[in-house]
C-alpha cells in the first residue's frame, strides 16, 4: 500500500511537471525569439522582430492610403512596370513617419513607384538591436530588409544618420541597388577614393546650400563615384527635404524618372 501511494505520487508530480513546462515553453520561444541571437536563423527571425515599415500605395481611383507592417510579412503593393521600388531610410531625429508626414510616400505611389520607409533599429517604432553594431551586420540588416519587402534592386534613399547603414551596403552590395539618393550622409570618409570608384549605381547627390558640413563632405567623397550627378537645394540645410519639400521631391522624381 505505501508502495502503490509512493508511485501514484510520482506520477501526479510528472503530469504536474508536464503540464508546467507545456505552459512556460511557448513564452520562452516568444522571448527567444524577440531576443533573436543570430542573424542566420532566419526570414522570421530577430530581424522580422525589430523591425518596423511604413508604405505608400495608390490603389486604382482610390485614394493613395499609408499602411503599417511589421516586417514578418511582406509590404503589399507593387510598383508600375518599369518603375523601380524605392526604400527610405531616415535621419537621427527622425523616423519613417518623417516621409509619411512629407507627403512623400503619397507622391511617389501617386506616380506609379512603391515607397517603403523603415524604422532603424532603436528608432521610431522599432526596439533597439544590438546586433547592427558593425558594418557587416548593418549590410546583413538591410539585405534582409530587401527579402523581407520583397524589393527588388530598390532605389535606396538615405540621408545623414542612416548612412551607417547605406554606405557599406552600397560598397558591398551596391549591385543590389537600383539607385542611391544620398542626403548629406555620415561616415562617407570611412572609405577611399578607390572603392568609391569601384561602384557602379547610378547615384544622385543631394544636400542643401546652407548644409556647410556633411553636404560638402559627401560630394568631395562622392564626387569619385563613376554614375553621380548632384542637386544643391538653395536655402535649405541639414534636412534639406524638410525645408524645400518641392525642390527635393522635383530632383527625386526627375532622378527616378531616368533611370533604367
Amino acid at each position: 500500500m505505501p508502495l502503490a501511494r509512493s508511485r501514484l505520487g510520482l506520477l501526479l508530480l510528472g503530469v504536474l511537471l508536464t503540464l508546467v513546462l507545456y505552459l512556460l515553453l511557448p513564452a520562452a520561444q516568444h522571448q527567444q525569439r524577440l531576443a533573436g541571437t543570430r542573424p542566420e536563423e532566419g526570414r522570421q527571425g530577430w530581424w522580422a522582430a525589430n523591425s518596423t515599415a511604413r508604405t505608400g500605395m495608390a490603389g486604382g481611383e482610390h485614394p493613395v492610403f499609408y499602411r503599417e507592417v511589421s516586417l514578418g510579412s511582406p509590404a503589399s503593393g507593387t510598383a508600375m512596370p518599369g518603375r523601380p521600388d524605392v526604400l527610405f531610410l531616415h535621419g537621427q531625429a527622425f523616423t519613417s513617419k518623417t516621409w509619411e508626414a512629407l507627403g512623400t510616400l503619397a507622391l511617389l505611389a501617386g506616380e506609379g513607384y512603391r515607397a517603403v520607409a523603415i524604422d532603424l533599429p532603436g528608432y521610431g517604432d522599432s526596439p533597439p538591436a544590438e546586433m547592427v553594431a558593425t558594418a557587416q551586420t548593418r549590410v546583413a540588416f538591410l539585405d534582409h530588409i530587401l527579402q523581407e519587402l520583397d524589393l527588388h534592386r530598390p532605389v535606396l534613399v538615405s540621408p545623414s544618420m542612416s548612412g551607417r547603414f547605406a554606405l557599406p551596403f552600397l560598397l558591398a552590395q551596391g549591385d543590389q541597388l537600383a539607385g542611391f539618393v544620398p542626403i548629406a550622409p555620415v561616415g562617407t570618409k570611412d572609405y577611399t577614393a578607390e572603392q568609391y570608384r569601384q561602384v557602379q549605381t547610378p547615384t544622385l547627390i543631394l544636400y542643401g546650400d546652407r548644409d556647410t558640413s556633411l553636404g560638402p563632405q559627401a560630394l568631395q567623397s562622392f564626387q569619385h563615384l563613376p554614375r553621380h550627378r548632384v542637386a544643391v537645394l538653395p536655402d535649405a540645410g541639414h534636412a534639406c527635404y524638410l525645408d524645400k519639400p518641392e525642390d527635393f521631391h522635383r530632383a527625386l522624381l526627375g532622378f527616378l524618372r531616368q533611370l533604367k
